[in-house]
């Protein structure tokens, strides 16, 4: 297998049959860190399980099926796993798309790329410490009195799950507004000048996500238009097109 994941080289030429073995090789390794982190979780689900219910306070989650504490923790330690593994993921993913760049662009690209997975723990980290903890105050506490709260695991996790998830997502903001930047779709001064509609699609992607309520709505969507604002600065300092973009935009603007 060691053969098959040799470095390659911009330069180098590949049969299509040697890019789909290469293909299959890195996601065979992708799986393979999956299915380890996956058995770490689910081997470590009780310290795993503390750490997820920790947002809940004194509340403990029921279930209502006989099998249902053993999927619902499988499904918990399989996101756990996903998380954990990603590091891994995104560097398979990179060693595969990174040979199509030439050696100046891929100068552009892999401080671009190595921001993914910084940005998605930041998200993460975001996730649990601020936006759940206001969520779940607010969700719980709301009509109190009115209702017999019985939080169901299953309900539960899959919230807790995507809304950690999303937020990992959305922080890709910076990586993906610096690629056009640098593609020459677009330019800090664009961004500056349409910054009320950029507003207005943070907000929608706020009322997207997982969260239901305003709490973590507006929790949400305060680091995309931060993130929005310092895309626009980093595109200001680091965001000129490349020589290659520069001079296809000079010809067809001639």
């Amino acid at each position: 297998m060691a053969s098959r994941i040799r470095p390659i080289g911009h330069e180098d030429r590949l049969s299509l049959v040697e890019h789909l073995d290469e293909l299959r090789t890195r996601i065979i390794l992708a799986l393979a860190a999956f299915g380890v982190a996956l058995g770490v979780c689910f081997w470590q689900n009780h310290a795993l399980l503390k750490v997820v219910n920790h947002p809940l306070g004194h509340r403990k989650p029921v279930t209502l099926g006989v099998a249902e504490p053993f999927t619902t923790t499988l499904t918990v330690a399989a996101y756990a796993a996903i998380i954990v593994s990603m590091p891994v993921i995104l560097y398979q993913v990179y060693a595969f798309v990174l040979p199509a760049f030439s050696p100046r662009e891929r100068r552009v690209a892999l401080p671009l790329l190595l921001m993914v997975p910084f940005l998605f723990i930041a998200g993460v980290v975001f996730a649990y410490f601020v936006v759940m903890p206001a969520a779940l105050s607010f969700l719980l506490h709301f009509n109190q009195h009115q209702f017999n709260l019985q939080i169901r695991a299953r309900d539960y996790y899959g919230f807790f799950s995507l809304t950690v998830l999303a937020c990992g997502i959305v922080f890709q903001l910076p990586v993906f507004i610096l690629g056009l930047v640098r593609m020459g779709i677009t330019t800090p001064a664009k961004l500056r000048k349409h910054r009320r509609y950029a507003i207005l699609v943070c907000a929608i992607v706020a009322a997207a996500l997982p969260g239901v309520d305003p709490v973590s709505m507006l929790l949400e969507m305060v680091p995309l238009v931060a993130l929005y604002e310092l895309s626009i600065l980093l595109a200001s300092v680091f965001g000129r097109p490349s020589p290659e973009v520069a001079d296809r935009l000079a010809s067809a603007e001639g």
